[in-house]
């Protein structure tokens, strides 16, 4: 396709949900009481697993970089819908956009391989519990942080690295971010290479991950039924849960998003909130709420500070 005698385009503008004014402030105050709650709550887990010796293991530490996604996932779209809720020109540069395409594609995929280690973790935890802290060693969980790390980065820039956008149509973006699926349809030219690189990448970051979460489950649920002590299979149980909610609620929109869909259409822009706004303030209640150890080490913290300021004072 030739593109000579068009304009090429410099900005987009994000079209987001609503003008009206009533309802521009409902969404702005709903959205920004999430943030600050997103804030608190993994800062919150982030701190706890930090501070509290007893949670210095593989399954906190995985915990701990799975807030710090969801506090880069909420901070890298939330701040800049709250400004264009309140302005008139929801305008983005193309870098601008295309920066922050890469960087949900990023944090997504990271998030993608990170809930299938973390069942892996459970499954050795469970599965094979003397050989555990042999298996996922310090040494292992660096290893594995890098790798899916470095993994979905490559993933996920390579294809606007190797064959960059090109946009020369409408700069309506019909979408609250610069989700890759909006964004493709403002592309110019054969799109069919993104297409694919799409199906591709999707199939190893998230496909293949719940496949092996659910293979992990089979074989947790297996060996926790062969567990005597009712309070051990309670236990067991409990923990693989909160894990089991998170994979449900993230994998369940996000496989609709990419999976499901042979073009974009303006109804996805409200399923991704659920994955870009809701996950990530529900992941530390679901982790927090449901996890003793956490509350404890959280409580034990505070015991500790309060007795120190009060033999200062």
């Amino acid at each position: 396709m030739e593109h000579g005698n068009q304009t090429y385009i410099k900005d987009f503008i994000l079209v987001g949900f609503s003008h009206n004014f009533i309802i521009c402030i409902l969404l702005f105050s709903m959205f920004f009481i999430i943030y600050i709650l997103t804030i608190i709550e993994n800062g919150f887990l982030i701190f706890t697993v930090i501070v509290s010796a007893k949670l210095h293991t593989p399954m906190y530490y995985f915990l701990c970089n799975l807030s710090f996604l969801d506090l880069c996932f909420s901070s890298s779209t939330v701040p800049k819908l709250l400004i264009d809720i309140l302005s008139e020109r929801r305008r983005i540069l193309v870098i601008g956009c295309l920066t922050q395409m890469n960087t949900v594609l990023v944090l997504g995929g990271i998030e993608c391989l990170l809930l299938a280690v973390m069942a892996y973790d459970r499954y050795i935890a469970i599965c094979s519990p003397l050989y555990y802290t042999t298996i996922m060693s310090w040494r292992v969980c660096i290893y594995i942080t890098v790798i899916i790390w470095l993994a979905s980065f490559v993933l996920s820039v390579a294809p606007t690295m190797v064959k960059p956008f090109v946009f020369c149509k409408e700069n309506q973006l019909n979408h609250f971010f610069c989700e890759v699926l909006a964004v493709l349809e403002l592309a110019c030219g054969d799109i069919s290479f993104y297409k694919i690189a799409i199906v591709v990448i999707g199939l190893f970051t998230l496909l293949s991950p719940p496949i092996f979460i659910l293979v992990s489950y089979i074989c947790i649920i297996h060996s926790i039924l062969k567990i005597h002590s009712a309070h051990g299979r309670s236990k067991a149980f409990s923990t693989c849960s909160s894990h089991l909610l998170v994979v449900f609620m993230f994998f369940g929109t996000s496989l609709t998003m990419y999976m499901g869909q042979a073009h974009f259409s303006a109804y996805l822009k409200y399923i991704s909130l659920n994955y870009m706004v809701f996950t990530p303030v529900l992941n530390p209640m679901i982790y927090s709420l449901r996890n003793n150890e956490v509350k404890e080490g959280f409580w034990k913290i505070v015991s500790r500070h309060s007795v120190t300021l009060s033999k200062t004072a």
